[in-house]
């Protein structure tokens, strides 16, 4: 077999390199982005399974969680929201917190 240079520089295939088709896929573009209403996924217990062998057989300690994270990434304009959500839902709880008294009620 000829070596990966010799490949490359034969005129049949130096279309290829030059061919988007054929280009390694971003880093950024590998994972799929998915929104709030699914990242419960990354740590809920019905979502995690905990392998001890491969699909051949061979001894293997990880679990689907692993993987999860390895495929797919919350959508950061999502993350942001949400991040930007719960503040609001705390400063809301804060607020709601503070009875007033009867004295203040009246004046």
């Amino acid at each position: 077999m000829s070596s990966q240079e010799e490949i490359l520089n034969d005129g049949r295939f130096s279309r290829v390199t030059r061919d988007p088709r054929f280009w390694e896929m971003p880093e950024k573009e590998r994972k799929i982005k998915i929104d709030k209403r699914f990242r419960a996924m990354f740590h809920d217990k019905k979502f995690k399974l905990k392998y001890t062998v491969d699909k051949r057989g061979r001894p293997v300690n990880y679990s689907s969680t692993e993987n999860l994270r390895k495929f797919y990434a919350l959508s950061e304009s999502d993350s942001d929201l949400s991040e930007h959500d719960s503040e609001e839902h705390t400063e809301k709880k804060k607020k709601k917190k503070k009875p007033k008294s009867k004295g203040e009620a009246d004046s």
